[in-house]
């Protein structure tokens, strides 16, 4: 069953994120109903073939059409004022999908250096292997952006705000360059999500979700998502049904149910970041804070005009201890909390506290860290839900012993 969401890109975010997309079925159900189930029954061999040929719209096999999946789908297109979704099995596989339907051998990717660790593993590793060149570029350098793209270039990669450093690129200018030389821009948006931030909106072509993160928003599935138009989108439906990275109905009934909340979650966790933030600022203890919300961040008036908040990453340096290397002042501020959970993980309603360097961006090499500015003294902090006085005091109790 489908349903028309022409009036529902008229509502209200917070509308959007509770209504879109539902197609009660006959036992007008109140809540999303979950379709656990591989395959579907038709009434006839004739109806099966009008479905299996396209001729008639209709359930087939969850690996590529299921009506949970489908109604996790309609709803984030929705939300981020994209044409369509696709729903996949991860956020990385997410970025992979949207490769395999978009390059070829021979095509090149310009992205920038403050990627998550993951995504340039898969650029240079494995695409790599199938001839797609990756040019890495200083994400707010527009100039840079522009004199790596060649001939070849297909698309353009970004996060924004980045992963741990928060730095942020002008999306609209970047997305000029981009059309400028017949090449595709996505956007990673898992760290502001749609409540913050609508890329398609200031000209990208390609949302990409780790759904794992802030649309779930407790930790509990992993999936991942591309929002654009139909044209780009059907190439990489294609690869989902045919290669089979795909997302269970039981995960995007989990997304259905965090989007509900996205809203207020993600108001809330940018609430609790900016008040940690300019603590953490003012601690002596404390290098340097980057989060793009404080006056003291570069881009924090591009940031202030292309976001509705700045979301709840935050990445801080701290001085070295007596005696310590970087790194076991930056571990043993880390090992002094108690209330923050240590996990590469973040989207959480549980703030949680990591060491990039040695997780995250562990796989990096010693160049490549040092490029995208990952440092052996800096934390990575995912700010939650928790009280903001309990989560001061579990930082200072490693803070405090390094002054």
């Amino acid at each position: 069953m489908t349903t028309d969401n022409s009036n529902q890109r008229d509502w209200a975010l917070a509308t959007q994120a509770i209504r879109a997309g539902h197609a009660r079925t006959h036992e007008q159900e109140h809540g999303e109903p979950i379709f656990p189930t591989s395959s579907f029954v038709y009434g006839s061999a004739a109806e099966a073939a009008r479905k299996f040929g396209g001729e008639e719209p209709g359930n087939i096999y969850s690996r590529f059409t299921n009506p949970t999946v489908r109604n996790f789908e309609q709803r984030l297109a929705v939300m981020e004022g994209g044409e369509r979704c696709v729903a996949t099995s991860s956020g990385m596989s997410a970025i992979l999908s949207t490769a395999l339907a978009l390059l070829q051998a021979g095509d090149e990717i310009v992205a920038s250096r403050s990627l998550f660790g993951s995504t340039v593993s898969l650029f240079d590793k494995y695409l790599g292997k199938f001839g797609i060149v990756t040019r890495y570029v200083e994400l707010s350098d527009l100039e840079a952006w522009e004199a790596a793209i060649t001939p070849a270039t297909r698309l353009l990669f970004a996060e924004t705000p980045s992963n741990p450093l928060s730095e942020v690129v002008d999306i609209q200018a970047l997305a000029e360059i981009a059309h400028r030389h017949d090449a595709l821009l996505a956007i990673d948006n898992c760290f502001l999500t749609p409540a913050l931030q609508k890329p398609i909106e200031l000209g990208a072509d390609l949302v990409i979700h780790s759904a794992t993160k802030y649309l779930d928003g407790q930790g509990r599935a992993i999936g991942g998502a591309v929002v654009g138009r139909d044209k780009e989108l059907e190439e990489l439906f294609g690869v989902v049904r045919t290669c089979g990275p795909c997302m269970s109905p039981f995960n995007a009934w989990i997304f259905l149910k965090g989007l509900e909340t996205l809203n207020l979650r993600m108001r809330a966790h940018c609430e609790n970041a900016m008040a940690l933030a300019r603590w953490l600022e003012a601690h002596p203890a404390v290098s340097r804070v980057y989060y793009s919300g404080l006056e003291s961040h570069p881009q924090h008036v591009l940031a202030s005009r292309q976001q509705q908040g700045y979301g709840a990453v935050l990445g801080l340096e701290v001085v070295n201890g007596r005696g310590q290397s970087a790194r076991e002042t930056a571990w043993s501020v880390i090992d002094a909390t108690q209330v923050m959970s240590i996990t590469g993980n973040l989207g959480d309603v549980k703030t949680t506290i990591t060491h990039p360097g040695t997780t995250t961006h562990g796989r990096l090499s010693e160049e490549q860290k040092a490029a995208a500015r990952i440092s052996d003294g800096l934390i990575r902090i995912a700010v939650g839900l928790e009280d903001i006085d309990d989560l001061k005091a579990d930082l200072a109790r490693g803070l405090d012993a390094l002054v």
